[in-house]
């Protein structure tokens, strides 16, 4: 296929170019500067220029396209809602480009979509278009393509991670930094799903190949890793000491992140695994912080 890929020089895009590649597929990816174009010339993918911001751009790419994957997601938590809106309006723009075909489209949103009511960990299966989390608003958008026609799919992410970047555990590394310590809220029990970043890539490959309507997939290698532990790689990585805080310091202490640090959100990938042949088999989140280069 000649695959449209959003978000092509970012975290997932990059490693996901040569997998596609590799597979014997095209790849038109977006960029919006010269430097992204060019290392998508390096990588060997073809260049379009376009923005999230733009949905001319984005249909303009999805139209050249036998199938779209969109990775693209303004990372800027501290506008989260409106982010989350703006996803919402570029898979719309993407799902016009495709109207009255069978060609397929690849969302991205997060395993916390699918968390259930009593604790267990979030499936494949479960959408609550109610959930507090704004990130709803991307599955939302691809539901209504989906009622229209569209054949929409999509991947779920937990904490995507190599030794350079950790998902969310990111920008606790700054927040450590600035505090002195690598802090953990309560009891530190509460779990975040993790998934190696070649792993995500390989499993968007084989949904966009797989070509099934309606269908949702967890990117996820281990089911839930301990906030606890979370804070204590990192304090070793960084040479900094690891405390507890109470719930009611969160917000002073975390900022802006203080809406994710204290949340048990666990999230299989039985079924995707089932149903895509999928195994993970990257290193583990906590391996990854260990060998972690934290930079200065």
């Amino acid at each position: 296929m000649r695959i449209f890929l959003t978000g092509a020089t970012g975290f997932i895009g990059s490693t996901l170019v040569p997998e596609l590649i590799a597979a014997g597929h095209q790849v038109l990816g977006m960029a919006r500067s010269e430097a992204g174009a060019q290392a998508l010339i390096d990588a060997g993918a073809e260049v379009h220029r376009g923005t999230l911001e733009d949905p001319e751009s984005l249909r303009r790419g999805a139209a050249q396209a036998d199938g779209v994957i969109h990775t693209a997601f303004d990372h800027d938590f501290s506008k989260f809602v409106e982010n989350c809106e703006k996803d919402k309006r570029a898979i719309a723009a993407l799902g016009a480009a495709l109207a009255g075909s069978d060609r397929p489209l690849v969302i991205t949103s997060g395993t916390g979509m699918g968390s259930g009511e009593h604790g267990e960990p979030a499936s494949e299966d479960v959408f609550n278009p109610n959930h507090p989390n704004p990130r709803a608003a991307s599955e939302l958008a691809g539901q209504a393509l989906l009622e229209d026609g569209i054949n929409v799919s999509v991947v779920r992410l937990p904490q995507v991670h190599n030794v350079f970047r950790q998902g969310l555990i990111t920008p606790l590394v700054g927040i450590a930094r600035d505090k002195g310590v690598v802090a953990y809220v309560g009891d530190g029990d509460n779990r975040w799903p993790a998934g190696h970043v070649v792993d995500a890539a390989r499993l968007y490959r084989l949904a966009i190949e797989a070509r099934e309507p309606g269908a949702r997939y967890h990117a996820v290698g281990e089911e839930g890793v301990r906030s606890r532990e979370i804070a204590e790689a990192l304090g070793r990585g960084l040479g900094l000491p690891v405390v507890s805080i109470a719930p009611e310091e969160a917000p002073a202490h975390f900022g802006w992140m203080a809406m994710f640090v204290g949340l048990d959100m666990p999230a299989s990938s039985t079924l995707t695994q089932a149903r895509l042949g999928w195994r993970p088999s990257g290193p583990t989140l906590i391996a990854d912080l260990d060998e972690g280069r934290f930079a200065g």
